[in-house]
Order: structure tokens, then C-alpha cells, then sequence
């Protein structure tokens, strides 16, 4: 019998340049350890693509979640090298691919399996927000007026693709684990679009002060640094919130100005 090999097109050969060396963590929440995968890489692939190749041909078991692969869905969020990213975002091309490439799981979340974490905390969270309380329309029609700069205040923080790699980056969250006491940024952020919003009337600034946790975030920024969605976190919604827990709770000034009736209550 003879043996034909057949080749692979050429140009998908021309496309193979190099190979690269992903070290995954692989395991459990009993245990787990790292192992290597040496993989063809071709021009253009992102991580994720080389993980897909690793779990088609050599790891079928391997845990990995994703959707769209377009950065829009927030599925495929690990740490690669230290470092929180969506493996569909992150190029190859542009990570030292002379040493190994590290992959693990979020460590913010409990481990499922391999680079798949459990992340239904944040859903729980989420749920513990008041939700959007609109003011009784204010134009004859029914409808509402409101200025094109306080809508466009808040369109910033609806790019979120909730990938909770800020989540994970929070030393609050990642190190403290003070997951029953601060909601983390993500909700920091899904609270200052529901506080600025022109049309809210919602009162959250007791829980930002007291279940919300917000006095345990020291704006070291990381959260900002992370966001794949380029938010920023800290200085467009988390500061202003903390100001608006001072003027409300701790300001003597402001305090003065309620009483006598020159500033209400929000």
C-alpha cells in the first residue's frame, strides 16, 4: 500500500512563520497545574485562535469560553502573561513569542475549569441595584426634554461589554477578596449611568456609602488601565461618585445649606 501525504495549500504554508509555546493552566478548583502546548502560529491569529488550535489538536478537554471573537461579548477573558486581557484582542505578533506565552484564568472568580472561572457574582451584584426610576414625562406630548450633553454623559459607560477584567484587577476583589462588602468597578460604573442619567430619581448614594463599598476603592486606576472598552473608570465615574457620598453624608457645608432649606435632600 502506498502512503500519500497530502500538503497543505501554499498559501497557508507561506502563512505559518513560527511556532509558539502556550502555557496553560489546566485544573481545577481541587488542583491544577501548567502545562505546554507547542502550536503553529500564522499571521494574524490572536490568542485565542492558538487555544482553539491547542484544544483541536492536541487537548479536546481543554475548558475555554468564548462567543463572538470580535471584543464585543466579554467571553474570552484570562490573564495572558500577568496580565488581564480578552484573548480575541491580544496579537500574537505582539507578545515575546521567544518564551512561552502564560494563560491562565481569572483569579478574582472561583476556577470551574482550566481558563473557565465562575463569574455568576457579578449577576447577584447586579441584581442588589436599584434600577432605572424615570421622572413623570415633563412635555405635553408625554415624552421627556433633557440637554445633549447630560445624555452624552452617560453613553461612555454603556460600552461596557461586562468582560470583568476590571472586576479581576481590583486588588479589593483579586487580593482583599471583600466580595460581600465592595460591588467592584464594573458596578461602580453601571451606577454612575444610572446616577447620571438625565431622567433618574433614584436615591443610591446610602448603598454606594454602606453595601456598595464605594469608600474601599483608592483609585489606583488599574481598573481604567485594563477596560478593553477604553472607560474611564476612575475619573469619569467612580470619583464622581465618591464626591457625590461626601456631599451628601459629609460635607458640614452642605449640611448647613439643607437645614436651612437652601439645598434639598436628594
Amino acid at each position: 500500500m502506498t502512503t500519500i501525504e497530502v500538503a497543505p495549500p501554499a498559501e497557508e504554508t507561506a502563512r505559518i512563520h513560527k511556532t509558539v509555546t502556550l502555557r496553560i493552566r489546566r485544573g481545577d478548583a481541587d488542583g491544577g497545574r501548567f502545562e505546554d502546548y507547542v502550536t503553529p502560529v500564522s499571521e494574524g491569529m490572536v490568542v485565542l485562535d492558538a487555544v482553539h488550535r491547542v484544544q483541536a489538536d492536541q487537548a479536546n478537554d481543554l475548558a475555554v469560553r468564548w462567543n463572538c471573537k470580535a471584543g464585543k461579548c466579554g467571553s474570552c477573558s484570562a490573564e495572558i502573561n500577568g496580565k488581564p486581557k480578552l484573548m480575541c484582542m491580544t496579537q500574537l505578533a505582539h507578545l515575546p513569542l521567544e518564551e512561552p506565552v502564560v494563560i491562565e484564568p481569572l483569579r478574582t472568580f472561583p476556577l470551574v475549569k482550566d481558563l473557565v472561572t465562575d463569574v455568576s457574582w457579578n449577576y447577584r451584584v447586579k441584581k442588589r441595584i436599584k434600577p432605572f426610576q424615570p421622572r413623570p414625562p415633563d412635555a405635553p406630548d408625554g415624552t421627556w426634554r433633557m440637554g445633549q450633553a447630560d445624555v452624552d454623559r452617560v453613553q461612555e459607560f454603556r460600552k461596557c461589554i461586562e468582560c470583568f477584567l476590571c472586576q479581576d484587577v481590583c486588588h479589593v476583589l483579586r487580593d482583599h477578596h471583600m466580595h460581600d462588602e465592595f460591588i467592584g468597578p464594573r458596578f461602580l460604573v453601571h451606577v454612575a449611568a444610572l446616577e447620571m442619567h438625565p431622567l433618574d430619581t433614584a436615591d443610591r448614594l446610602p448603598e454606594l456609602k454602606q453595601a456598595h463599598g464605594i469608600g474601599l476603592c483608592n483609585i489606583t486606576k488599574c481598573c481604567t488601565k485594563v477596560c478593553p472598552e477604553n472607560i474611564t473608570i476612575t475619573d469619569n465615574a467612580i470619583i464622581p461618585l465618591k464626591e457625590r457620598v461626601v456631599d451628601e453624608f459629609y460635607d458640614p457645608f452642605m449640611r448647613v445649606l439643607r437645614l436651612l432649606g437652601l439645598r434639598k435632600k436628594r
